[in-house]
Formats: C-alpha cells, sequence, structure tokens
C-alpha cells in the first residue's frame, strides 16, 4: 500500500465523502473533519451509505460471476430442476460476498477504517489533509489555515479546489512546498479522473507522490499549472454557460442540448445534465472566479442566476435545468 496509512478530509459534504471512500477502499484510515457534532453525524451517514453500495455492488457481481462459471447441468425434459427448499445455494452466495476475498471485503473492513469529528485536533496524526470544504475563498482560506495549525509539517496539505488559484491559497500554509491541488470530480465514486494542480511552490516530490496516490486509488490523474479554472473547469463552465445561453435564448430544449453533445461529440452527459448533477451553486461560484480572472466571456448568465436564487439547484434539490427525482 502505497497512499498514505492515515488520510483526513476537512469537510464531509458529497465531495469530502466521496474523496474519504475512495482513499478507505484503497486502504487508508481516514478522519473526516466537520464544523459541528450533527453536521459530523451527517458525513459519517454519507460515507458508510456509500460503502454500503459498494459492497452491495460487489455482491451482485459475485452472484452474477458464479452464475457465469457454474457447472452447466443438463437435466432430462420431464424432471423438474433440484432447488433446495432451505435457499442454501442463494445464502453461500451471500456469504461469499460478505466474507470472501474482493472489494466487497475491502469494503466491509474498511467500514471501520474511518471516522469523523468536529475536532480539528482529530486529524494531526495524518500524512494527507484534503480540504474540501464548498468552493469559496474566504471558506478554504480559514479552513487550510486551521489544518496548518494542528498537522504535522511533514504532512502534505491538498486543496479540493476546482477554480481558485491554490497560490492564493498557499498563504494559509506555513510551507508552500508541501501544498498541491487534489481536484476531484462528483460524483467521485465514479469519475476516474483526478486533476492534480502544481502551484508556484509545490515541491516536485509532493506532485510526485500526489500521482502515486491517485493511481493507487485507481483513477487517472493529469497534472497541470496553476491558473483560475485549471484545465478542466476552466474547459467545462464554458460549455456549460453558452449552452445555457442558448437555452435562454430558445435556441433548443435542455435535452436537446445536451442530445447534440452527447450523440455528436461523444459527450457522455451533456452541459446541463452535467451541471445539475455538480449543482448550478457550484457551478455559479466557478463562473465567478473565471470572469474576474478572464472577463465577460465567463459571465455567468442571468438564467443561472435566477435557478440558484431561487433554490433550484439540480439534482440535489430535485431541480435545476432537469426535473429529479428526490427518493
Amino acid at each position: 500500500m502505497t497512499v498514505p496509512s492515515h488520510v483526513a478530509v476537512v469537510g464531509g459534504g458529497r465531495m469530502g465523502a466521496g474523496i474519504a471512500h475512495a482513499f478507505i477502499l484503497a486502504g487508508s484510515h481516514v478522519t473526516v473533519v466537520e464544523q459541528n457534532d450533527a453536521a459530523a453525524l451527517v458525513a459519517h451517514e454519507r460515507i458508510a451509505t456509500l460503502l454500503a453500495r459498494t459492497a452491495e455492488r460487489a455482491a451482485q457481481q459475485a452472484t452474477e460471476h458464479a452464475a457465469e462459471h457454474a457447472p452447466q447441468h443438463h437435466p432430462r425434459h420431464d424432471a423438474a430442476p433440484h432447488v433446495p427448499a432451505d435457499g442454501s445455494v442463494a445464502a453461500g452466495f451471500a456469504s461469499n460476498a460478505a466474507d470472501g476475498s474482493g472489494t466487497t471485503t475491502v469494503a466491509t473492513k474498511a467500514g471501520e477504517g474511518f471516522e469523523t469529528s468536529a475536532d480539528m485536533h482529530a486529524l494531526a496524526g495524518a500524512q494527507l489533509v484534503i480540504e474540501a470544504v464548498p468552493e469559496s475563498r474566504a471558506l478554504k482560506a480559514v479552513a487550510l489555515a486551521r489544518v496548518n495549525e494542528v498537522v504535522a509539517r511533514t504532512a502534505v496539505i491538498a486543496t479540493n479546489t476546482s477554480s481558485i488559484s491554490i497560490d492564493d491559497l498557499a498563504g494559509a500554509i506555513d510551507n508552500p512546498q508541501r501544498f498541491v491541488g487534489m481536484h476531484f470530480f462528483n460524483p467521485v465514486p465514479s469519475s476516474s479522473l483526478v486533476e492534480i494542480v502544481r502551484g508556484a511552490h509545490t515541491a516536485p516530490d509532493v506532485i510526485a507522490r500526489a500521482q502515486t496516490w491517485v493511481d493507487d486509488l485507481g483513477k487517472t490523474a493529469i497534472t497541470v499549472a496553476n491558473a483560475p479554472g485549471f484545465a478542466s473547469s476552466r474547459l467545462g463552465v464554458a460549455l456549460a454557460l453558452e449552452a445555457m445561453r442558448m437555452l435562454d435564448e430558445g435556441v433548443a430544449s435542455a435535452a436537446d442540448i445536451d442530445t447534440a453533445m452527447q450523440l455528436g461529440y461523444r459527450h457522455p452527459t451533456g452541459p446541463l445534465r452535467t451541471t445539475d448533477i455538480v449543482g448550478l451553486d457550484v457551478r455559479l461560484d466557478i463562473a465567478e472566479e473565471l470572469h474576474r480572472a478572464y472577463g465577460e466571456r465567463f459571465a455567468p448568465p442571468e438564467i443561472l442566476r435566477r435557478l440558484v436564487a431561487e433554490g433550484h439547484l439540480g439534482r440535489k434539490t430535485g431541480r435545476g435545468f432537469y426535473e429529479w427525482s428526490t427518493e
């Protein structure tokens, strides 16, 4: 195992929980720190739910694998197949999924390998701390300053920002050589990309370690220089904002705009549906950051501001550019 034995995540929202889940499955003990006890409990439930879903998927895959490789019997057409009355066949599959080797076992054991807390000192022994609070300069600066106060000077400190200059955020860190951007994508469990951001002072060995950790998570790392929006958000938000303008102008429906990109350009998800998944409030924060850096081409469209003001933030609230089930 090359991932750190103890990883801490500051912020247990959807992104923070997803990052924690990834490191738990890779074998790290993970501490998630939240702002209060109630938020820490919610974070614990989020992570436990992600682990349970991983175990369920692995159990299903184990059952399907066993069925595919089971000996093929050819009974006489007039003979009924024998099914144990006690359900022992199904019970055996369930037992293998829960107790055998593979991803499920990792998830089951790893479920005991995390904790959530409202005490920042709980992350003191971590070798890697990832800040994953909301996309706000002020919030991130405060969180990073508190992390800097309690962790060892040898610990790597990372930010999950998707758009904010990490050189600006590095002002909260005593030795910015150990500070790096590690931008995970939402939803973390199903996204295979992590964007590693190199700051002006980030040490080369910290970049190399971050790349190795991403590999060990089973994800792909790209490394970019520090610039507003980096590579992914700058491109992704540019496309999303233009799609919003087209929708507001009545060029096409949200579904047809997305289908144009999916079928015409082989994008797995269209820009408006992606915005709903990411969160319209998050997209607005990133657009504001890029607007300040690059000018009017990143000005947030009125439709985005209006939907956010009305509380329609996408999938997490049940409505954005699409209607979503809240079940």
